[in-house]
């Protein structure tokens, strides 16, 4: 396995990575705790959202010209009305948030430092742009005696308070996606994590 370069894109370059994220997301969010049905015309999409946003990012993660990692983030006012709603219910104005889509990595790059320099360069990207207060991403809700959790399975939460980051309980939102064995799609609760942003 050779290094892994992680480099942040913006949109005039996403058009060259589209694809290959669009797949990584389907491959990634098929394991729990997402069961992703997946649908690679939904994908691209959904990612041409990013296109579409001017101080959007990727941060990559290539080993050689392959795609192995992904991690997304706008601004939260490029983000559809039901992303927005609990800030504005929670009395913060999205203009003062840059919102993490996802960050997706094959398993077999995990454990290296890459979801770290995710992080790294989203918050550095947001920073840069001068004009947010907070970083936000949303995950989703499980029960945790869920008969398909896998054994053994750690959630992310540890890692994501390391980076400063703390659940909003009664902050979140619902979006529907097919899973796994589901006939159709279904909504599944999220919930926001957020994090003051420094200034530069």
């Amino acid at each position: 396995m050779s290094d892994v370069r992680v480099l942040s894109v913006g949109p005039e370059d996403f058009g060259r990575w589209r694809s290959n994220v669009a797949a990584l997301r389907i491959e990634v969010f098929r394991a729990w705790p997402y069961l992703y049905q997946g649908d690679h015309a939904y994908e691209e999409r959904y990612l041409q959202t990013y296109s579409q946003a001017r101080d959007a990012v990727w941060v990559l993660a290539l080993d050689g010209d392959f795609v192995v990692g992904a991690s997304t983030g706008l601004p939260l006012t490029e983000e559809e009305p039901g992303f927005r709603e609990p800030f504005v219910e929670r009395g913060i104005h999205p203009s003062q948030v840059f919102y993490f889509g996802e960050s997706v990595l094959l398993p077999a790059y995990r454990g290296r430092g890459i979801g770290h320099r995710f992080f790294d360069a989203r918050e550095a990207h947001a920073r840069a742009l001068g004009r947010f207060d907070w970083t936000a991403f949303a995950a989703v809700d499980r029960e945790p005696d869920d008969p398909r959790r896998p054994a053994g399975h750690r959630d992310n939460d540890a890692f994501w308070r390391k980076r400063g980051y703390e659940r909003q309980p009664g902050m979140g939102f619902r979006l529907a996606w097919q899973e796994i064995g589901e006939a159709a799609e279904s909504e599944k609760p999220l919930t926001y994590w957020l994090r003051r942003l420094e200034k530069p």
